[in-house]
This record gives structure tokens, C-alpha cells and sequence, in this order.
């Protein structure tokens, strides 16, 4: 056995008893002797049951664990707020990504090459922005209107009717990975409020990107005025 293994011995047993007809069931509390047999049993009291629930309760130590890193701390890491709901700021890289398209835009969903992206994430909403160039951004890096559908102008994502569900003791890994899950697994399907992302048509653009698989053109980005300064 290693010094890091723990014996765990009984100590309790609970034994819930229910009756035909009735609504709410009997607890009885058992304690344990030294050969690991039941005695002494007894109803459960209340303060047995308090302190039970608090070993059961796990929230404590799943808030701790929230958006902790499983090693070093990714380098595309940008920001991080800790904070009870928590959000995360971080960027990637210019990627060839599949996008799945609504029939109503008559496109057919394929591989698109995007330029880098920022994003910015807490557990219900996530804002996503352009980058130029390819390396990780300093706070006074400009940013741009994301090519995508389904954005507001402000950059924030309409998830529409995905169910979004991030763990309440997510690693930082897991956190961003489940964003980028959710947003490139949904079907974009319209401009919103008549919001232009970029300079040209963006079905004409995507159309153009699958059938060549080029770079993605930068200079078709449109700066939003912000910085990422600005959404610390």
C-alpha cells in the first residue's frame, strides 16, 4: 500500500424503512463496532441529518474547483474572473473549422477557414470578436465584428434554443472546449437587427472559403472600436 492510499473504515449506517401507504419513510441511524457491525440503532436525529447533509453537499468544493486549471495554464488564456459565475476570456488561433448552416441560407455546411478569435465566456452567455494576425494579443490588440451569423453587434452570441449546461466545477479547459462545443455545433441561420459582420456578403464569403479552402481574407474584417482592454 502507498503512503498517498487511504483505508476508509464504517463508522454509520442509515437504513430508510417505508410503509404501504404512507408518504414519508422511517430513518433509523446505526452505528458501527470495531468488527464493522450494525448497533445501537436509533431514528435518525436532527442533528444527525444536518451533519449529513453537510457531507453531502458538494457545491463548496465544486465553486473551488471551477475554472481551475488541469496543469499549466493554457497560453491561449487571456483573463480570468473567478467569481461565483465566473467568466474566462481567451483566444485561438486562425483555424479551418466545419460550420453548419439553417436551409433557410441555402449553404451547405462544410469546412470554413476563420482568422483568430476572442472570446469571451461566463456560464450562460459567450461574446465572440475577430482578431488580425496570429499571436497572442497584448490588452491594446484592436478588435473586430466576428464573420458570423447569428451575432448582436456587440459581439454577443443568440445560442437560440441550444440548452447550454456548463459543470458547476468545470476545469478552464473544459469550460472553454464546452463553449466552443456549443457555439460551432449550432446552426447559424441569420444577421440579427441587420448587423453586417464584415465588408462583403458573408454567404457569397462562406461559399467562397469551402469551395477553395483558402486563408480567410483579414482585410474583409470590420473594427468594432473596442480593444481587449475593453472587456476586462
Amino acid at each position: 500500500m502507498t503512503p498517498e492510499t487511504l483505508l476508509y473504515h464504517p463508522k454509520s449506517a442509515l437504513v430508510v424503512f417505508t410503509a404501504q401507504g404512507q408518504q414519508h419513510p422511517y430513518i433509523e441511524y446505526y452505528e458501527m463496532d470495531g468488527a464493522g457491525s450494525p448497533v445501537n440503532p436509533h431514528p435518525l436525529t436532527v442533528r444527525e441529518a444536518q451533519r449529513l447533509a453537510k457531507s453531502l453537499d458538494t457545491r463548496e468544493q465544486a465553486a473551488k474547483a471551477f475554472l481551475t486549471p488541469q496543469g499549466i495554464l493554457p497560453c491561449n488564456i487571456l483573463h480570468i474572473n473567478p467569481s461565483q459565475n465566473g467568466s474566462v476570456m481567451w483566444y485561438t488561433k486562425p483555424h479551418t473549422q466545419q460550420l453548419h448552416f439553417a436551409e433557410s441560407l441555402s449553404l451547405e455546411s462544410g469546412l470554413v477557414s476563420l482568422p483568430a478569435l476572442v472570446w469571451k465566456a461566463d456560464r450562460k452567455n459567450v461574446s465572440v470578436f475577430a482578431l488580425k494576425g496570429s499571436s497572442r494579443p497584448k490588452a491594446s490588440a484592436p478588435l473586430h465584428h466576428a464573420p458570423f451569423f447569428n451575432l448582436y453587434q456587440n459581439g454577443n452570441v443568440c445560442m437560440g434554443n441550444v440548452d447550454v449546461y456548463i459543470q458547476q466545477a468545470a476545469s478552464i479547459e473544459e469550460f472553454t472546449a464546452a463553449w466552443q462545443g456549443y457555439f460551432f455545433g449550432s446552426y447559424f441561420s441569420h444577421h440579427i437587427a441587420g448587423h453586417q459582420p464584415i465588408k462583403e456578403n458573408l454567404i457569397s464569403l462562406y461559399r467562397e472559403l469551402i469551395e477553395s479552402g483558402g486563408d480567410f481574407p483579414v482585410e474583409k474584417l470590420v473594427k468594432n472600436n473596442l480593444t481587449i482592454k475593453d472587456l476586462l
